[in-house]
């Protein structure tokens, strides 16, 4: 059929490329063609109809393609100048008559390619072009047209999707039609009559260590259980788990339980004992019989705690009789806990005790055991409670007074916890059972020795009646030490103190000094003794045994004297015989001093004849004894020894030569040993003159002392030597004295006068020091180095013998002996003040005087400097820090000096530039006064070091061994800089977005923080707007300018000032760079609803002022969002709950300006609610029983429901409603009792915000309850 003539309008055929045909003939090549040939056209027209491109170049299907990926080109560029004109405003004329002269040229030029298929004829084409100009038109000048609704509620029969808050499309049916918001199903049965209870006497148990298990009793009436389920609810973290107990160990328990009945009934109910080791409150939860279905339970609970435990808070077990017990029960059990302790003294009882702890939580089930019921509601078991089951730890204190000696012992004997468990360790303690210890192993019994406190006195000693001992020797305390009571034994050792005062520093009234000395010593046992030897007052002051203080008793003071050593004086009186006058013997005068009784040993010798010892007692200080021998010659007396009551060794008398011979003697006589020299002495010292005796001793000697003509007669006898040294009383009064020997008797009792005078010069007063005055004053000051002499002022007679020292010194006072005028002078050769201590001059010590006994000597100051006080200034380390200062500030060093002006001072500054390198040089002034300063240099930042090398003035010049040099420093800092990063550039403001705009970057110079002042100057306004901003922590500082300081127009923003962290301030320049800031106008959003809830699958829709199209800014689910909306209405599917909030809106015409806003919907989740978790569940019941039906709800309460109950259906039938109610519940879940047969199904559910419903569910009077 190629050959077939077709018309000019009409599509021509497609040529072949590889034709059979040759050019001229009408024949094939192979078999004949069944078919008559056509007449074929001419050439001419046939070259008329040929191809622009020949077909041997491009076949027609490929010309064709390309035409078509031409036209989608063109499409594209079409679409491409579309979209530019809606965001830049091309001119819409200028693209409109573009695409009409390119579509004029495309459509029209096509024919001419003669490509087949695409020859169109004229009307053809015209209809095409009309059709492509229309669409142009509607383009370019962005008319309105409808297309996409018509397009989308086509699409919407056959794929319906709404844009939904998260921007994506969704199935709106497939958010409003959620099956999944009610869920689950309860299916009721009701079985035959039995029952099952568990712990049904309500009966306590508790474990520990001792009892780690207990068996919980289930009571099982007319029922065969093969399934029992416990839930158990920890009682420390509040969780829950199930116990299933299975048929093979339900038979073992019953096994158990009929061996328990014996002879009983067998309907009777039976126990099975279910062994558990874990704490927590056990409910049944389900029981399954035989028949598979659920037996009935019977409400209650058992509880199982641990074991109360009580234990005693062990303290220090020694005590003293008055103290107080004061130790802790500390009790570990379930409230209320009652505790019961009992007392033992002296292993005698002495009472017991009973403690009550109530509970701290007021709502404890355990603080009324006679409520009736469970311990827990079974509305709340899983969500229970049940902190008042907790062990509750807690401290009870004992404080009772110790008043009896002995041993004491608290012992707890039970306790017993709020479930009723009872721990009796009374009755453990007599079976020998180990109790449980805690980790601190406490026991449960606390014990106290408790001692009596000890008395001290003393005995047969008070200050009447003292003590009297040797010297050198010691004695017993007589000290009365006791303690009573039956730990009287064990209260060693005994410590005591005492006050000792000597006798001479033992006051007036016999009492103690304030400075008196306490010592203290111990004593092992009341039997043991403490020796004292040194005479004085002693005092007890206190006393204690190992244990406790005591009590000191009277008489507690004790006088220890040391009498004086047992001596002997004797006088002779030679006995004459009456008749012939001869001595026939001797009367000796004893004069005895010591404690009597006095023992007194002598011997009498006789020439040429045996010794006979002798002893005399008296008690008696002055006694006689007649020594009358029997025979007649030479008889000689000496006597040995002496002893008395203190004294009891006998002490030898004869170092004192107490020897008297009775024989004829010739007279005595005495005589100076130096009579010639003249005896210096000081007044109120005694004399003392060495005088020679003759004779036969003893002596009597007779001397007298004359004294402007007063005369002071004595008499010395018993001189047993022949040298004696004659010692005078004190000589109070000075001038010349004669001391003269009167006259002289030795043994023969013959007295002979004696012409024998020696004169005594006694120093009318002591010699005398003090130190003189220079100038005026006793203080000097002198150059540092030099040798002062100090002024003396003496009196006496030469030489001086000066002992002074420096009290600045730690050493000992120096002695100097100075020879010379009594103006003398001390060389000082250090400062301090030189205080005089003695004076002796050639014979006599004398006196210093203590008005003028001290010198002060300092040396002149050495010139010094410092800083005056400022709080510009501290010193840190080694050097002054002065305060920081900016570049171009000017700043002084104030400068104080001591010393003697003029001052020449010289100092380095160094500088340590902050880029650069450093340089130092040398400066000098001179300071006529005291006060000076230094000009500090800040002409260049950096760190500026000043060192004060020397220093001199008046008096010294600069000594580098005496000087410190003095550093300071101080920081220039440099002025800080501010300057826009893009000077010239125009920023863009929005009117109404308080928060946006674009930022001002500033880049700065200097140290942060920084405060700025910006200036803002409207081309309409000439008052310039100032902007401060503090506190620029960075280099960098983005401004923001406060849009209430902008108009609608164009501002210039200058740098006024910027300030840094150092104080350091710049100000700018007018002409300085600056910047300007655009203000726009910005498009609005207004909700079309006034309401703020919504629930899910509800739409919100706003509308939008300004130039089309528009950017959304919004918060969903803490996540910023972004939209866009061609038209004035925007609207959203909410297919989730959450926050819905608009935050900001721009439009064509505000390009990056955003209106702000905050306009917020919250979303709701619809309600949900579950029967039985979620799932379909199956309760038996017995006749007459119930079952709970626990509704749990999803949103937010108060919770509208509505539920059905439906007829338990044959398989293969559908159930019909029964019963249809409603209820209401204020929490998130509701237990509803059943006890009808049936299906139990919510229909409906509604709460505060939103309802959902499976199905209508009429109402009474045709009226619906919940339509939704």
């Amino acid at each position: 059929m190629n050959g077939t003539p077709r018309l000019r309008s009409a599509y021509p055929s497609t040529p072949r490329s590889d034709q059979k045909y040759k050019d001229g003939g009408g024949t094939t090549t192979g078999v004949a063609s069944p078919y008559v040939p056509l007449p074929t056209l001419s050439t001419q027209e046939q070259d008329s109809q040929a191809p622009v491109i020949p077909f041997s170049l491009v076949d027609a299907p490929s010309q064709r393609l390309s035409v078509v990926f031409f036209y989608l080109g063109l499409s594209t560029w079409r679409f491409y100048d579309y979209s530019g004109l809606v965001s830049d405003g091309t001119d819409s004329l200028w693209l409109f008559m573009k695409w009409i002269a390119i579509d004029s040229i495309f459509l029209y030029g096509l024919p001419g390619l003669k490509i087949p298929w695409l020859q169109w004829s004229s009307t053809s084409m015209t209809m095409l072009f009309v059709i492509h100009a229309i669409i142009d038109a509607i383009l370019m000048f962005r008319i309105p047209i409808p297309i996409e609704t018509w397009v989308m509620a086509f699409s919407k029969l056959f794929y319906h999707r709404e844009l939904a808050i998260s921007e994506r499309r969704v199935k709106p049916a497939t958010v409003l039609h959620n099956a999944s918001l009610i869920l689950g199903k309860q299916i009721i049965h009701i079985l035959p009559e039995g029952s099952a209870t568990l712990n049904p006497s309500r009966a306590g148990f508790c474990i520990d260590s001792v009892a780690p298990s207990v068996t919980l009793p289930i009571q099982i009436n007319q029922t065969n259980p093969i399934l029992i389920e416990l839930l158990r609810i920890d009682l420390d973290n509040g969780s829950n788990e199930t116990l299933i107990i299975h048929a093979k160990e339900i038979r073992a328990l019953k096994k158990q339980a009929e061996k328990q009945l014996l002879a009983r009934d067998p309907l009777d109910p039976r126990f099975l004992q279910y062994p558990v080791r874990k704490t927590g409150l056990y409910r049944l939860r389900r029981v399954i019989d035989e028949s598979k279905l659920e037996v009935h339970r019977r409400s209650s609970d058992a509880l199982i705690v641990p074991c109360p435990v009580a234990r005693i808070k062990a303290v220090a077990e020694t005590k003293c009789v008055g103290d107080l017990s004061d130790f802790y029960l500390q009790v570990e059990a379930t409230p209320p806990i009652i505790v019961k302790y009992s007392k033992l003294i002296n292993s005698q009882e002495s009472g017991r005790a009973v403690l009550s702890i109530p509970p701290k939580n007021p709502t404890s089930p355990l603080a009324d055991p006679k409520l009736p019921g469970p311990l827990v509601t079974r509305d709340s078991m899983v969500y229970a409670d049940i902190s008042w089951a907790r062990t509750q730890s807690t401290s009870i204190s004992l404080n009772e007074s110790l008043g009896i000696g002995g041993d004491w012992i608290y012992m707890i004997d039970e306790v017993q916890d709020g479930s009723g468990n009872v721990v009796d360790y009374m009755s453990r303690r007599a079976a020998g059972t180990p109790f449980r210890r805690t980790p601190s192993s406490s026991p449960l019994e606390q014990k106290f020795s408790v001692y009596e406190r000890p008395k001290a006195a003393l005995r047969d000693c008070d200050s009447q009646h003292p003590l009297r001992v040797q010297k050198g020797k010691s004695t017993r305390l007589p000290l009365q030490l006791s303690s009573s009571g039956p730990k009287a034994a064990e209260s060693g050792p005994y410590h005591l103190s005492y006050l000792f005062n000597s006798q001479i520093d033992v006051l007036e009234n016999q009492e103690h000094a304030t400075d008196a000395e306490v010592k203290d010593f111990q004593l092992d046992s009341l039997s043991s003794s403490y020796k004292i030897s040194e005479p004085g007052l002693y005092t007890l002051r206190s006393v204690k045994n190992a244990f406790c203080g005591g009590d000191i008793m009277e008489p507690s003071s004790c006088w220890l004297s040391n009498p004086s050593e047992p001596s002997i004086s004797i006088e002779t009186q030679s006995i004459p015989d009456r008749c012939a006058g001869n001595s026939v013997g001797l009367l000796v005068d004893l004069d005895l001093t010591g404690t009597p009784p006095f023992r007194i040993s002598y011997v009498i010798r006789r020439s040429g004849g045996p010794v006979t010892p002798k002893v005399a007692e008296t008690d008696l200080l002055h006694t006689q004894l007649e020594l009358r021998p029997v025979h007649s010659g030479h008889y000689t007396y000496e006597f040995l020894d002496i002893s008395d009551a203190v004294y009891r060794e006998p002490r030898s008398l004869r170092d004192q030569g107490l020897v008297l011979e009775q024989d004829v003697k010739p007279p005595a006589s005495a005589r100076f040993l130096d009579p010639y020299s003249a005896r210096r002495t000081c007044i109120g010292e005694p004399v003392s003159a060495e005088i020679q005796l003759l004779g036969e001793p003893p002596y009597r000697l007779h001397w007298e002392l004359v004294h402007h003509g007063r005369r002071q007669k004595h008499q010395t006898d018993g001189i047993e030597s022949n040298i004696y040294t004659l010692k005078t009383d004190q000589l109070t009064v000075g001038g010349e004295y004669s001391l003269a020997l009167t006259a002289v008797s030795d043994k023969s009792g013959c007295k002979v006068s004696l012409e024998q005078e020696k004169k005594i010069e006694v120093a009318l007063q002591r010699p005398k020091a003090a130190f003189g005055l220079i100038e005026g004053r006793r203080s000097t000051l002198a150059l540092e180095g030099k040798i002062v002499k100090l002024p003396l002022r003496l009196q006496g007679e030469p030489p001086w013998t000066i002992g002074y020292r420096n009290l600045k010194s730690s050493g000992e006072g120096i002695k100097a002996s100075i020879y010379g005028h009594s103006n003398d002078v001390i060389e000082a050769k250090e400062t301090g003040v030189y205080e005089l201590m003695q004076v002796d001059d050639a014979s006599c010590p004398g006196n210093v005087d203590a008005a003028a006994n001290r010198f002060t000597v300092d040396w002149i100051p050495r010139p010094g400097i410092r800083l005056s006080e400022s709080a510009a200034v501290e010193y840190v380390q080694d050097r002054y820090k002065k305060q920081d200062i900016c570049a171009g500030d000017e700043d002084a060093l104030e400068l104080s000096f001591t010393g003697s002006p003029p001052f020449d001072v010289e100092y380095n500054h160094h500088l340590k530039p902050e880029r650069g390198s450093q340089s130092t040089n040398t400066k000098k002034f001179t300071a006529g006064i005291n006060l000076a300063s230094i000009r500090m240099e800040s002409h260049e930042p950096g760190t500026h070091q000043y060192k004060i090398s020397k220093l001199s003035d008046l008096s010294y010049d600069h000594d580098p061994r005496k000087f410190s040099p003095m550093n300071i420093e101080q920081r220039v800092h440099a002025r800080p800089a501010a300057a826009f990063m893009e000077s010239g550039k125009t920023y863009k403001y929005c009117k109404e977005d308080e928060g946006g705009g674009e930022n001002v970057p500033v880049t700065l110079t200097g140290q942060p923080p920084f405060h700025l002042e910006f200036e803002l100057r409207h081309h309409a306004s000439s008052k310039p707007e100032v902007v401060t901003v503090p506190n620029v922590q960075a280099h960098e500082y983005n401004l923001h300018i406060p849009h209430r300081l902008l108009a609608l127009g164009t501002h210039a923003v200058l740098i006024r000032k910027v300030r840094d962290a150092h104080g350091c301030q710049r100000r700018m320049d007018h002409q300085a760079p600056h910047v300007h800031v655009n203000v726009a106008e910005v498009p609005s959003i207004t909700a079309q609803e006034s309401r703020t809830d919504y629930c899910v699958g509800d739409r919100i829709s706003y509308t939008l002022a300004g130039a089309p199209p528009f950017n959304v800014y919004y918060t969903f689910q803490d996540q910023e969002r972004k939209a866009s909306a061609s038209t004035t209405n925007f609207r959203r599917l909410a297919e989730k709950p959450g926050h819905f909030t608009i935050t900001a809106v721009t439009d064509q015409r505000s390009g990056e300006c955003k209106a702000h806003t905050s306009i917020t919907k919250v979303i709701h989740e619809l309600p949900s609610v579950r029967i039985s978790k979620g799932r379909t569940s199956t309760v038996d019941i017995h006749e007459g029983g119930e079952a709970e039906i626990l509704f749990e709800f999803g949103g937010t309460p108060p919770f509208e429901f509505t539920y059905t109950r439906s007829s338990n259906p044959p398989k293969g039938k559908k159930p019909q409603v029964l019963d249809t109610k409603s209820d209401v519940s204020y929490e998130h879940s509701k237990t509803v009792l059943a006890s009808d047969e049936g299906i139990y199904e919510v229909v409906a559910i509604k709460d505060h915000f939103c309802a959902f419903a499976t199905q209508t569910v009429p109402g009474k009077q045709g009226q619906k309850l919940l339509t939704y």
